[in-house]
């Protein structure tokens, strides 16, 4: 019956662990596309608690609107823009921040119930922490990167993108890694099929690096450029790639690198699935690969490239399920 019980308990963990990670995943769209729409400099106020609530007079939305037209972006890029226009990149910006908010209040909540009923599992605690404090990074990490086109330039650094992007992606391969531990066992390292291990966490790596080098595309807006594939200026390899700076700072080598890498990684992970005969890894590896390269032929439409960041992660998800299996599997007890 204890144990009955105990398993009744995890499965209230799971449910609760997996509406946070599917609270993530929608994030980390919305975040896609409020970096696409050029809304992130929109809110230039960082407010925690009252920045919740939107302008609710016409008398609020002049101000944030004319805080807004002092930073570079609106007087080199959107001088252009009225109210009306400006209300509708405001919306993305405060969307993102909104469910932040709404994913801190999702996880910090019933992580406390949680811990005053003693239902968190033997083990679980530090990690969850952890996770919770990842989350207030995120939030840091979030105003830092807004922080960086406020004054000098007319977008984000792509380096904090990059940095708010990976904190995001951390919580959630940690969120589904707990998930897994929860409903089907702990996984632990051991020795044991070592190769085909080795064999997972280097398709983890590269996907990561695909990852990390997409949100460098998305912050130089390198996808708008070389709208062709394979061959960028009827070259495997650009002229633009000139040094190893180049690779991570001008627009046309950042795509030619993340292409690329992306493409090491569908192979990684495509052997990968092969041996452990995965086919829904399989089959979400030619579809991501798919909607790469559709996004950059069709020059970048918002819900492609929105949905190519969806795809990302759900790609993410099925590697850590099956890595998770592999190390399940041959795990010593």
């Amino acid at each position: 019956m204890q144990f009955m019980s105990e398993a009744f308990e995890n499965k209230k963990i799971v449910v609760w662990l997996s509406f946070t990670a599917f609270m993530v995943f929608a994030m980390a769209v919305i975040g896609a596309i409020t970096r696409l729409t050029e809304s992130g400099l929109s809110m230039v106020e960082w407010n925690p608690i009252i920045g919740a609530v939107p302008p609710l007079s016409e008398a609020e939305w002049s101000r944030v609107f004319d805080l807004y037209k002092e930073i570079p972006q609106y007087n080199q890029v959107n001088s252009w823009m009225e109210l009306s226009d400006f209300k509708r990149i405001f919306f993305w910006e405060w969307l993102h921040r909104l469910w932040g908010r709404l994913i801190g209040l999702v996880y910090a909540l019933p992580l406390l119930w949680f811990w005053i009923k003693g239902l968190i599992p033997t083990g679980y605690k530090p990690r969850l922490l952890f996770i919770l404090a990842m989350g207030a990074a995120q939030g840091l990490m979030g105003w830092y990167m807004v922080m960086s086109g406020l004054s000098e330039r007319i977008d984000v650094s792509h380096y904090r993108l990059a940095a708010h992007l990976s904190l995001a992606v951390l919580i959630y391969a940690l969120l589904l890694w707990t998930i897994f531990d929860l409903r089907n066992g702990r996984a632990r390292w051991s020795m044991d099929n070592f190769c085909l291990k080795r064999h997972g966490l280097s398709a983890l790596f590269f996907l990561s690096l695909t990852i990390i080098w997409g949100a460098f595309v998305a912050g130089t807006n390198g996808g708008l450029v070389y709208n062709t594939w394979p061959l960028m200026g009827g070259e495997l390899v650009p002229v633009e790639v000139k040094s190893l700076a180049s690779l991570h700072e001008t627009p046309a080598a950042i795509q030619f690198v993340h292409r690329w890498i992306a493409i090491l990684a569908g192979l990684f992970i495509l052997t990968f699935a092969w041996r452990v005969k995965a086919g829904a890894l399989a089959g979400m590896t030619f579809i991501q690969v798919g909607l790469g390269i559709s996004t950059l032929l069709l020059g970048v439409p918002i819900l492609l490239a929105a949905a190519h960041q969806a795809g990302a992660l759900v790609l993410l998800g099925l590697l850590l399920f099956n890595l998770h299996a592999v190390f399940l599997k041959y795990t010593k007890a």
